[in-house]
């Protein structure tokens, strides 16, 4: 399957061998944000960049901060590598007014959303960005190893389960969040096995869709309580949501009982992706019990909460901390 879809302002091609494409939709002049893990596949765009910056392990304000100054005229960016490095693109071009364009190599579909931090310095009110070109690639985007691969599906397993539950769901985007979790569903159909070819082509496009979901509707609970995790206690990002979400499930089916996952299906893959990704307790991702109660007041002030109604609470934020704990 490939295809390139004309999304209002921005370009997305999907498909085997899109990378190798990639320059045809590229702006000429550009600057390549990347990874030493990503950088070999896309020996063509280094080539022809004018510099490469290696995106090192860190938090995107702060990342992207120590960018800006040096990027600061590139009006041109090309993100290729996972979250992190497309999340950095997106911060710096916020505050530079740069094009974005992402190709990603894992599932966190940072190239579909605006969602993202900024910038330390960046003045109060700065709009967030989505890249204008998205390519995405099945051999890149699920290119991980097996059990970082079952942490990222769980990632895009919640973007797809949440997304529908906010106020700004609309039918659009729950098509797509209904399709991107039957992806990720029979991808891991049979267990013990990791996907093949044909179920990480399913995984890519279950990606773009789940991010297509959450650009539109936002998200709460479970990325909430994730990325909380991933913040204040160092847990990594696919991993965190591998761990959380058989419980956010279950909180969510609570609050629209029938609508998230009224036969336990999806709660049971969750749970089979987080044995996947070595990532069943939040303590295997060396997350101390001494964290939770840190963890759970700093969730318990994100606005986001207020996304999946009725906002989560410090109380019923701590217990799930400790169900995955």
């Amino acid at each position: 399957m490939g295809f390139t879809w004309q999304d209002g302002e921005r370009t997305i091609r999907f498909g085997r061998g899109a990378c190798a494409t990639a320059l045809e939709l590229v702006h000429e002049d550009y600057v390549l944000l990347t990874t030493p893990r990503a950088q070999p596949a896309g020996a063509h765009l280094v080539e022809e960049a004018a510099t490469v910056h290696h995106v090192a392990p860190g938090r995107v304000d702060e990342l992207s901060e120590r960018l800006l100054e040096e990027l600061r005229d590139t009006e041109h960016l090309v993100a290729l590598g996972g979250g992190r490095v497309i999340d950095t693109a997106k911060a710096v071009a916020a505050v530079t007014g740069a094009t974005v364009a992402a190709i990603p190599t894992t599932l966190s579909a940072a190239e579909m959303t605006r969602i993202h931090r900024l910038p330390a310095s960046a003045p109060q009110g700065t709009a967030m960005v989505r890249p204008r070109i998205v390519v995405n690639d099945p051999d890149l985007c699920a290119s991980q190893p097996p059990a970082e691969l079952a942490a990222s599906a769980a990632n895009s397993l919640g973007h797809a389960l949440e997304g529908p539950c906010t106020p700004k769901a609309s039918p659009v985007p729950v098509l797509a969040a209904r399709e991107a979790a039957r992806l990720i569903d029979a991808a891991y159909l049979v267990d013990g096995e990791d996907p093949g070819g044909a179920g990480r082509e399913q995984l890519a496009l279950a990606a773009l869709l789940s991010g297509y979901t959450i650009d539109s509707t936002a998200y709460g609970l479970h990325h909430v309580l994730s990325q909380t995790l991933v913040r204040e206690a160092d847990a990594g990002h696919g991993p965190a949501n591998a761990a959380m979400l058989p419980h956010t499930i279950a909180a969510l089916e609570r609050r629209f009982p029938g609508r998230v996952d009224a036969d336990g299906t999806l709660r049971a893959l969750a749970e089979r992706l987080a044995d996947r990704a070595g990532a069943r307790r939040l303590r295997d991702l060396g997350v101390a019990e001494a964290d939770l109660d840190r963890c759970a007041a700093a969730a318990a002030q994100r606005p986001q909460l207020q996304l999946t109604p009725p906002a989560a609470d410090e109380a019923e934020i701590r217990e799930l901390y400790a169900a995955a704990w």
